[in-house]
């Protein structure tokens, strides 16, 4: 039976990790949609009201920063905005991990380690999925004649 506890455990923690690296992308938008439902709430719209301007609101953060991504120009633009993507995300790879490893260390300088090793490691996942999105540029290259 322990066995199957630690087999279950190291599972739990693996689909706990893959979730994150899954959503990491959706930290801003999550951001922006509770941000939005939060307020509309404190201004009267009731439980279903807020529900759905969160939805459209976290929908508008995610929309309008692809759609940012694919046409700016200027590259300083592509990337302040991608950062805005990655920050969240790299904030909440680093307090998933510390909940994780706060259970398995005794020792906070370790815990701290580990987890600012895990914020690096969401960061680096979200900005390779929000940049993949992006258009490739021409190669150059012209289509092969049959």
């Amino acid at each position: 039976m322990i066995i199957l506890a630690i087999l279950g455990s190291i599972a739990a923690i693996g689909v706990i990790c893959w979730l994150l690296f899954t959503l990491a992308v959706y930290a801003l938008p999550a951001l922006g949609g509770v941000a939005a439902g939060m307020w509309a709430y404190q201004t009267g719209a009731g439980l279903p009201g807020s529900v759905t301007v969160g939805l459209v609101g976290a929908g508008l953060v995610f929309g309008v920063g692809q759609f940012l991504i694919l046409f700016a120009r200027p590259m300083w633009l592509k990337i302040t905005i991608t950062l805005a993507f990655v920050a969240p995300a790299a904030i909440a790879g680093f307090h998933a991990t510390h909940g994780i490893v706060q259970h398995l260390m005794p020792s906070e300088t370790w815990q701290t380690i580990f987890s600012v090793i895990g914020a690096v490691a969401v960061a680096i996942t979200a900005f390779v999925r929000v940049t993949s999105i992006a258009a490739p540029g021409p190669t150059g290259q012209k289509p092969a004649s049959v």
